[in-house]
């Protein structure tokens, strides 16, 4: 019943509204980096879960020889 409710809670115009409102306070140059950020964090939080899946995928990886 409640899943009913929250599903047009927020439509098209709050969205549009949420995004100029970052666009204002942000900037179009910060975003991108700020994502780039994010997107880092997430992924070391993901190797961090599971350490051992992170160890198994850079020990595959050629090595350079100097």
């Amino acid at each position: 019943m409640t899943a009913n409710i929250l599903i047009g809670v927020i439509g098209w115009p709050q969205i549009v509204l949420i995004v100029v409102v970052v666009l204002l306070l942000f900037g179009g140059k910060k975003i991108p980096e700020m994502m780039r950020g994010m997107g880092k964090g997430i992924r070391e939080f993901k190797d961090g879960l599971n350490p051992d899946e992170a160890e198994n995928s850079e020990s595959k990886t050629p090595e350079k020889k100097a």
